[in-house]
């Protein structure tokens, strides 16, 4: 049993690493920096010195600069203060599935012109797989380093990971999310922010306050999750949202990313939540994140969210208002020019105090400063030492790779048609309007990559006669050459179409109005398949999911993949998947509607069911309906067989101990403990292991999720179905079995939030669940 890498890349592989390998420049430019040793007049000051405390040298700096001075530091893009010999600094820059130059701080037309491309999030997501999502934060942040220690970059502070709820399919921008699962989300969210600002994996290595590599920014807090739908925007919705959803679906991941991730960013959203927006949310912002999470960092809002509390909303009368609003709520920086343009006039009116504007300027420098730009030369410090070879190296581009093959989900494959044979004599028909788009494969806020190969490219390396017909001239696809494409089926041994999404569906500013196929596209799909000769191959590029009922049940469709936006390796994963390089092992992170789904309000922010008006719940955890596909569903070329092999003894957790002080309460669903009223002691006492034995029954080594459930026999009190409380990804070989251990918390796994959004524990009857298999067992509170 191994739990990294798989197997080598294939020499398809390497054959594109080699044949599009960047050859940098040698000349490089000086990364701007603070407390240059070469200017005394300068580097003499307090805030200059590396022996002080951070803390003390903020203030230090702090007390130097002049009301205009301290004004012109609240936006992303911060000027120069010459006098002081600090240099402009810009706040915004993205890196959500690898370094990009769509904001301001990045410029990759240097000596670095490129950088790894990895999958889109929700891909990623579908791995399941901690230690890879880690990885690639890891390599984000060492790209990152890299371009600015080449003096390509005016700020490492990144606007990522974005890790708000996949809520409704329709959603533009939850292809940039890791799904539905709070957990998963959460999860995601620690590992990617330790990866990209230096921590180790398990965290504890990046100490509060210590030396970052780059900075992560927590997005969008919170509770957003609709851009543009019907007459309704991001910048005016009100979310309203219950206690009960903020405590066990919107919030957790924001916690599990301040706290156990130690982020250094938050950025607040557009929305609004039961009324107040975001970004002026005193009890969001510094009650929650500050005082309850222990946060430690800088507030951002998003571009252009201060200006719309008062244009859009209404909630503020004045700029000034919307200024001393956010700043009062505990907001640090503005994304945007509202703050240089209203915070002078907002302090002469006195509605605002210039030590709210102090505050907000002690937590921006901290950070600049914990980034090594106040210590000099920033090729002298720690992380000093990465260079241009790093971006796009031979290692980043095998990690792309790598989370492309392992996100890529088997949803059919009916009488084993896959993977194809690697004959050379084979023919090949690839057809669809994704087939040989290559921007397809990158999502939304991608950089320039390392590379680019289709899938129609890497798919040739396989087969000796390949026969391409797009079918459609875009995804839109309101005319389909359905004659061309039926002849092309017809002449070939087997069929790939590869069809879907891009961004002109889904996107920031634009959610879906239905969940099917674009256009014609069902109907090329359906004329090509009942022509060929043999069952064809269908491939889905998309964020979000889509209703593929008539692929999934018709019987000249063989095999179905979700391949999300896979990335600058796409491509080439896609096609050793299909040809049996690679065993499949990806997992729906989000749950398949079908689409009549689409009769909700996406609007309507609430999680449960409600009986009485017949609205069915989102996400697995609730949604009372059918779908095409489960949260976690994905097939293998290998068959994977699951027993408990231990869990807790006679079936029973017990929480009715003596030593307890708080009393047991009961309502008209029966008997509950607070967790709240749980020590922390008590919790960690009650602690218990369970073993999950995993048998791979193919003939070919996979890597593969497990992921363990736990669900009440008779929910209710607005409880979930059932939950993932754990997973863990497996490398096993033909006929291998191992053993996983999940060591389960009753404060933590085992609960969920009451109507007041307080964490409880049911007395009653639960299971837990592993593929298709169960273990029984019962609480008494």
């Amino acid at each position: 049993m191994k739990l990294q890498a798989l197997t080598p890349p294939t020499p398809l592989f390497f054959f594109f690493f080699f044949t599009t390998l960047l050859f940098y420049p040698t000349e490089s430019t000086q990364p701007p920096y603070a407390c240059d040793s070469s200017q005394p007049s300068t580097s003499s000051y307090p805030f200059c010195k590396t022996s002080l405390p951070i803390n003390q040298r903020v203030q230090d700096l702090v007390s130097h600069l002049t009301l205009d001075e301290k004004i012109s530091q609240l936006v992303n893009s911060a000027p120069p203060i010459p006098r002081l010999g600090i240099p402009s600094y810009e706040w915004w820059s993205e890196a959500l599935h690898g370094v990009a130059d769509v904001g301001k701080g990045i410029n990759l037309y240097g000596t670095i012109s490129n950088a790894t491309s990895f999958p889109q999030v929700i891909l990623t997501a579908a791995s399941f797989n901690e230690h890879l999502w880690y990885r690639i934060g890891q390599v984000i942040g060492t790209e990152a380093r890299a371009l600015y220690n080449a003096g390509q970059a005016t700020g490492m502070t990144f606007w990522a990971p974005n890790i708000n709820i996949f809520r409704d399919p329709r959603w533009g921008r939850g292809q940039e999310t890791p799904g539905e699962d709070p957990l998963v989300v959460g999860k995601y969210a620690v590992s990617y922010v330790r990866g990209v600002q230096g921590d180790s994996f398990e965290g504890g290595k990046l100490k509060v306050g210590g030396r970052l590599q780059a900075s992560a920014c927590c997005k969008h807090f919170t509770a957003y999750d609709l851009d543009n739908w019907k007459s309704v925007t991001r910048f005016g919705f009100d979310a309203r949202v219950s206690e009960q959803d903020l405590a066990d679906t919107y919030q957790p991941p924001f916690k599990s990313c301040v706290q156990q991730g130690q982020a250094s960013g938050i950025m607040c959203a557009y929305n609004r939540v039961n009324g107040v927006p975001s970004c002026a949310d005193y009890n969001l912002l510094t009650k929650v994140a500050r005082g309850q999470w222990d946060f430690h960092g800088y507030i951002t809002s998003d571009c252009d969210a201060v200006s719309i509390i008062r244009d859009v909303q209404g909630y503020a009368k004045t700029p000034e208002d919307a200024v001393g609003d956010v700043l009062k709520a505990g907001m640090d920086v503005n994304c945007g020019s509202y703050l240089k343009d209203h915070t002078k006039s907002a302090v002469q009116q006195k509605k605002l105090d210039v030590t709210e504007i102090d505050r907000a300027l002690h937590n921006l420098f901290s950070i600049r400063m914990r980034l090594g730009l106040f210590d000099g030369s920033p090729l002298e410090q720690p992380y000093g030492n990465i260079g241009p070879d790093q971006a796009c190296s031979k290692e980043h581009q095998a990690l792309a790779l790598e989370a492309a093959q392992d996100g890529i989900v088997l949803l059919k494959n009916s009488g084993r048609l896959l993977p194809l044979p690697k004959s050379k004599a084979i023919s090949l028909a690839v057809i669809g309007p994704n087939a040989n788009a290559s921007e397809t494969l990158l999502g939304n806020y991608h950089g320039r990559p390392c590379k680019s190969i289709t899938p129609l490219k890497a798919l040739q390396g396989y087969a000796k006669y390949t026969n391409y017909e797009a079918g459609c001239d875009t995804v839109k696809c309101p005319q389909a050459t359905i004659n061309k494409a039926v002849e092309a089926a017809k002449a070939a041994d087997y069929v790939v179409l590869i069809m879907g999404l891009d961004q002109s569906q889904e996107r920031e500013a634009h959610d879906r109005r239905h969940l099917g196929l674009p256009g014609k596209q069902q109907e090329l799909i359906s004329s090509v398949a009942k022509a060929a000769k043999k069952p064809v191959i269908l491939v889905i590029l998309s964020g979000g999911p889509v209703d593929i009922t008539p692929a999934k049940y018709d019987k000249k469709i063989g095999g179905i993949f979700w391949a999300g936006y896979p990335g600058e390796a796409g491509g080439i994963a896609l096609a050793e998947i299909i040809f049996g390089d690679h065993n499949p092992g990806g997992r729906l992170p989000v749950t398949w509607y079908t689409q009549d789904y689409v009769k909700i309000p996406m609007t309507d922010m609430r999680m449960r069911p409600d009986t009485k008006t017949g609205y069915p719940g989102r996400t697995y955890r609730f949604y009372k309906g059918g779908n095409v596909y489960d949260f976690g569903f994905g097939l293998s070329y290998s068959n994977y067989i699951y027993e408990f092999a231990s869990a807790i003894a006679q079936n029973k957790l017990y929480l009715n101990e003596s030593s307890i002080s708080s009393k047991v309460k009961s309502s008209d669903s029966g008997r509950f403990r607070l967790v709240p009223d749980l020590s922390e002691e008590f919790c960690e006492k009650k602690k218990f292991p369970v073993r999950v034995a995993v048998k791979n029954h193919g003939e070919m080594v996979g890597k593969h999720p497990v992921l363990l459930f736990v669900g009440q026999k008779n929910p209710n009190n607005g409880s979930p179905m059932k939950q993932l409380v754990g997973f863990k990804s497996v490398i096993l070989s033909a006929g291998e079995r191992a053993e996983l251990e999940f060591i389960l918390n009753p404060c933590e796994h085992l609960s969920h939030a009451n109507e007041g959004g307080l964490m409880v524990v049911e007395e009653g009857s639960y299971f837990l669940q592993v593929g298709d298999v169960e273990y029984p067992l019962d609480i008494v509170v």
